[in-house]
């Protein structure tokens, strides 16, 4: 079977993708939003502007929450 890509996602679904992971908003600043997680050493920063994040955004926030692209593709399911 083709993997999957990884595409460009509007911003409030990552936020929900995340929240899902076991992420919280912490704060927002301008069109930045930081969440954290117990256990995880930096937070992950989304953009609100664009709307849609870019691949390479959301695979360096994927990269430090430790996240797999099956996990990602099994929590956009659950989102969608």
């Amino acid at each position: 079977m083709p993997e999957r890509k990884i595409t460009p996602t509007h911003y409030e679904v990552l936020i929900r993708i995340f929240e899902l992971d076991g992420f919280v908003v912490q704060r927002k600043k301008g069109d930045h939003i930081i969440m954290t997680k117990a256990g995880i050493k930096r937070p992950i920063v989304i953009k609100s502007s664009p709307r849609l994040v870019p691949v390479t955004h959301i695979r360096t926030n994927m990269t430090t929450a430790g996240m797999t692209r099956e996990r990602f593709f099994e929590l956009l399911e659950k989102v969608k």
